[in-house]
Order: C-alpha cells, then structure tokens, then sequence
C-alpha cells in the first residue's frame, strides 16, 4: 500500500465532522469508489469511555464498535458523493442484524471492513464486520443518508 492510498485523520478530518472524544477510526486505505472501504482504530487504555465501561474490566462498547464502523462508512461516501462536510453529513437511518463476538479492549486495534449494499441517491444500505487479530468481533448492516446541514 503506498502513503497516497491511505486516508489520514486530517483528510478523514476534512471528510465528516466527527471529532475526538468521538472520533473513532484513524485511518482508511483500500477505498473503492461506491464501493468499500477499510478503516482501523486503535484502542488506547486512555479512551474515555472506559472509565465507566468498566472500571475494572474495560471493554470497548459494542454501540462504539457499530459507531467505528458508521464513521468508515461515512468516510466512503463522503469521498464517493463529493461531500461538502461544512454544508452536508451523512446519518444513520437505521441499524440491523448487530451481532457482537469478542470483547474489544484496550491495545487492541480494530480492523475494519465496509460494503456497499445498495446505492440510491442519496441513500445507502452497508454490511460491515470489525475485527481483532483476524478475529470477528462486530457485524453489523445498517443504512445511512446524506443530509444538507445548512
């Protein structure tokens, strides 16, 4: 993989507003147009939210692993559709068929995987899984749409 075919965290930055503490992939590489994407995320013991999630036993939540997998897919189309991340966003619509298989926790780092199932308009539908160390820890489809913020 060359440095021009990753997507960095200011390009990724420039793409959707998310910011740290809710920021959750570092970068994207193998992007195809329209098509799929992969992101990583680097679990540090100094999330925030596991502080409470739990003190003793911290454990990535399986909504934030849905969540990393959103925001990869919000990367792709942001890239495929030209968006404007000042003047436009992409939401969620809908979650379906979430399954969870492994805890994800600090020093892991989270591998993961986007498709595109179908494409209309502004309208997406996306498989996705995130693993850990080639194993499953997160499946999830869910739907998501471009949005004017203006």
């Amino acid at each position: 993989m060359k440095m021009s075919d990753i997507i960095d965290c200011d390009e990724i930055e420039r793409l959707i507003p998310h910011r740290f503490p809710f920021l959750l992939i570092d970068r994207c590489f193998d992007y195809v147009e329209g098509q799929s994407i992969r992101g990583i995320k680097c679990v540090t013991a100094n999330e925030p939210f596991f502080q409470g999630h739990f003190p003793n036993r911290p454990l990535m939540p399986g909504v934030l692993q849905i969540e990393a997998m959103a925001q990869a897919s919000a990367v792709l189309m942001s890239k495929t559709l030209k968006v404007d991340a000042k003047t436009a966003g992409i939401m969620f619509m809908s979650v379906d068929n979430a399954k969870f298989r492994r805890p994800v926790r600090p020093g892991d780092v989270l591998n993961i995987h986007v498709e595109v199932l179908l494409g209309r308009r502004n309208i997406y539908k996306f498989a996705g899984k995130a693993e850990v160390d080639g194993q499953l820890a997160c499946e999830a489809e869910w739907a998501a749409m471009k949005v004017d913020l203006s």
